[in-house]
């Protein structure tokens, strides 16, 4: 009597594991990946601790808060986000395009929405890391957030990460990777600088303050600070994440190159 053919695609017949395990299994292995990579660590732990220091120490942004560690967490924060969920994950998913992996793993049980799962669930990970090692060294310094605006601000925080994400994905998937790798890293010390997100609008050269507002650096950065200073939601700073989030989802979606 002959046993039953081994299932297609699947080693030695096994039939692959559910698809939640597949997608925590590809959130730990990208999570652990960024984690190791200096360079990663650097853009979403240090340079974010190093603003915070020096926003501290200088008067930059006297007056806009009840201390300037109130007043420089919120934008801290949104930084660490964009610098996840932008910048490293916008390098990261280009060269592994470059390299076939995404290809790859796109043909396996994985399959291309378990992927970008597990690259989101890798991205939630590294911001819980960052939230947590910010507010390690910012409580200490006398950071006392707004109660009733904590859990707003978290979730502004994760919606922030969406619509970077969204745009990260975007560049990692129409231009080459060392196009890429270019943009994010511009982009990162532009909205950082002049985007409204650790800097206020209000202390921004005039033609910054402008447009500030609607870009996801300015929103979520505002966000942020109305409800971590002030425990509000800034109805119209998440309507800007939201469309930023939606477009730049949808352009990613219509025009990712998988090779």
């Amino acid at each position: 009597m002959s046993s039953a053919p081994p299932t297609a695609g699947t080693p030695l017949g096994r039939a692959p594991a559910p698809l939640l395990r597949r997608i925590l299994l590809q959130g730990k292995y990208e999570t652990v990946t960024m984690i190791r990579n200096g360079e990663q660590l650097i853009l979403a732990i240090i340079l974010p601790l190093l603003a915070l220091v020096g926003l501290t120490v200088t008067p930059l942004l006297d007056g806009l808060g009840s201390s300037r560690i109130n007043t420089a967490v919120p934008g801290i924060l949104a930084l660490c986000a964009m610098s996840t969920a932008f910048t490293g994950q916008g390098i990261a998913t280009g060269f592994d395009r470059r390299y076939g992996v995404l290809r790859f793993l796109s043909t396996t049980p994985l399959g291309r929405a378990g992927l970008i799962l597990g690259k989101v669930l890798a991205v939630l990970a590294v911001l819980l890391l960052q939230v947590l090692v910010v507010a390690a060294v910012a409580l200490p310094l006398g950071w006392r957030p707004s109660a009733p605006g904590l859990l707003p601000g978290l979730l502004l925080l994760v919606l922030g990460a969406a619509a970077f994400t969204a745009l990260g994905l975007l560049v990692a998937g129409t231009v080459r990777p060392e196009a890429t790798l270019a943009i994010t890293n511009l982009l990162w010390i532009l909205l950082g600088a002049l985007g409204g997100i650790v800097i206020p609008a209000e202390r921004l050269p005039a033609l910054a303050q402008a447009i500030v507002h609607f870009l996801p650096s300015g929103a979520l950065g505002q966000a942020l600070r109305d409800a971590f200073l002030h425990g509000s939601v800034n109805l119209a700073a998440v309507f800007v994440l939201l469309l930023w989030t939606a477009i730049a989802g949808a352009a990613a979606t219509r025009w990712f190159k998988w090779n």
